[in-house]
This record gives structure tokens, C-alpha cells and sequence, in this order.
């Protein structure tokens, strides 16, 4: 039977370094949330599980004149109390309060989510359209990349060996902003999205959409951008037409699959569905700042 190791370094670089040695064979542990329940199943069997806890710089969150970084093991519980970061992206800390039970929350990341790579994640998309960056450390030194670049397909990510991602970053909000997550359940809370739909808009002193983005989650193998969703919103005050639009193209580019948890007609009618309400939100929110 083979001998899994565990530790516990309390710093990056040494997190860094263990996780290269190990090659394939290491994973990482924030929440475990995942890992713990793949542990158990017997999917995974790594040679060296790295709990990253004690790293001060993934268990923090900073501001620094508006801009956000987040500890990339910074349990969800922690986002959802605290008030800056909360008042500046509810879209991203709503997205996080919905993964699991409040014991779950106790312990799940936002590092995590994303890490995981699932297609249904539910930080990925609201993180998308707020132009989040991953803060990555690894064997060759640190570099950035979108949120959108991790991910490459389900249980996948563009991470090298041995790299990590120890933070990510919200840039500081222009005036007139907001964001809005939404997703589509069977159940009333506590599953995994069918659909999910987030929007983050910028509108000017006339309250004219400026800027836009839409993503939608859990309806291709990885959290989609949808550049012609956000185009018919720019120009506009999200009007019926913009809004009717909006549905046309957020459908259009949902490629979702069968499943017992929903058709892909069910998942493709949603998606545009779930963009015009979060839309809506999101220009609620944009109002009011």
C-alpha cells in the first residue's frame, strides 16, 4: 500500500518546491472541500497532499485602493463578512455564499473553485466578468494571468508543475458599476449549477451601459465569455430590445450536454434567462453606485 505524505510549509516558496518534487503526485489542500471528497471516492491517490493554511499570504484578504486581493484559501465564510469587499463585488461573494452549507463555506475557496476546474463552478464566471487575475507562484518565479486562462476543461488548468495559485485580484471599480451572479438548481440550495449566468456592467452619468461582460457557467466543458451578449448591452440603458438580445446571444453560445440534471434545450433556454436577471441586478446595483 503505498504511503501518503503530508505537510503543512508556511511559506510559498517552500509550497512551491514541495509541489514541483512531487510532480504529478502532489496535491494541494485549502478547504478540501474537493480533494477530501475525491480522496474518499478513490479518485485521486497523490503521493503528497500540501495543506497551504499556514501561508499567511493565501489566508489574507487586501485592499489597496479599491483593488481586492484575495488569499487564494481564504475560506468562503470570510468573503461573505467582509464589508468592502462585499459592498464593491456582491456578484463574486454571492457566488461564493452559494457552494455548499454554511459548514462547507467554513472552508471552501475561492482558490479552490477555480482550481478544481469544474464546469459548473460558481465563482468562475462571476470572477470572469469582474477581470480577475490569478496571482501564480511556481518553480520559474511569479506571473498573472486572467481567471479565465486556468481552466482549460473539466479536472484540468493551464498551471505548470509545481505552480500555484496563491492569490487572485479584483481591480479597483470604475463609477457607476455592478455585478450580479445567478445560477438554476433542481433543489432550493446546497447542488451543483445547471446553468449559471453572470453580468458586470459600467454605465455612464446618463446611465448609458459603457462597458459589459457576461459569462455563463455549466454550459460548455469550461466557463464561457460571450462577447456578443455584452456588445448587445453596450449603448444601451438595457432596454427590452437590449435585454431580448442579450437572451439571443447568451443562448447562442451555450453548448451544453444531456444530463439527468437537464436537457440541453432546458440548459440553452436558462442560460439566456439567467443573463437577463443577473443583467438586471447588475444595472441595479450599477445605479446605485
Amino acid at each position: 500500500m503505498d504511503i501518503m505524505q503530508f505537510e503543512a510549509p508556511d511559506s510559498v516558496e517552500a509550497a512551491v518546491a514541495l509541489l514541483a518534487d512531487a510532480g504529478d503526485g502532489g496535491r494541494i489542500l485549502a478547504g478540501g472541500t474537493d480533494l477530501l471528497v475525491q480522496l474518499r471516492a478513490g479518485m485521486v491517490s497523490p503521493s503528497l497532499v500540501i495543506d497551504v493554511k499556514k501561508i499567511a499570504e493565501m489566508m489574507t484578504i487586501s485592499e489597496d485602493d479599491g483593488v481586492f486581493t484575495i488569499g487564494a484559501a481564504v475560506p468562503s465564510a470570510e468573503m461573505g463578512e467582509h464589508p468592502t469587499l462585499k459592498s464593491a463585488w456582491p456578484g463574486v461573494v454571492e457566488a461564493m455564499d452559494l457552494v455548499g452549507s454554511t459548514q462547507i463555506q467554513g472552508r471552501a475557496s475561492l482558490g479552490g473553485n477555480l482550481c478544481n476546474a469544474s464546469p459548473a463552478a460558481d465563482s468562475v464566471p462571476a470572477m470572469i466578468v469582474g477581470r480577475a487575475v490569478c496571482n501564480i507562484v511556481g518553480p520559474n518565479g511569479r506571473r498573472e494571468a486572467p481567471v479565465e486562462d486556468i481552466a482549460t476543461g473539466p479536472g484540468q488548468t493551464s498551471l505548470a508543475t509545481g505552480e500555484i495559485v496563491v492569490s487572485i485580484t479584483l481591480p479597483k471599480r470604475p463609477p457607476h458599476s455592478g455585478d450580479a451572479y445567478l445560477r438554476f438548481i433542481p433543489r432550493t440550495e446546497m447542488d451543483i449549477a445547471v446553468v449559471g449566468a453572470a453580468v458586470d456592467l459600467t454605465l455612464d452619468d446618463d446611465g448609458v451601459c459603457i462597458d459589459a461582460r457576461v459569462s455563463l457557467g455549466a454550459v460548455a466543458a469550461r466557463a464561457l465569455i460571450v462577447d456578443a451578449a455584452a456588445k448587445a448591452l453596450i449603448g444601451t440603458k438595457l432596454d427590452d430590445a437590449a435585454m431580448q438580445a442579450l437572451d439571443a446571444a447568451a443562448q447562442a453560445a451555450a453548448s451544453p450536454i444531456d444530463d439527468k440534471r437537464g436537457t440541453i434545450a432546458f440548459r440553452t433556454k436558462v442560460s439566456g434567462v439567467l443573463a437577463r436577471r443577473a443583467a438586471a441586478i447588475a444595472l441595479t446595483r450599477a445605479g446605485s453606485n
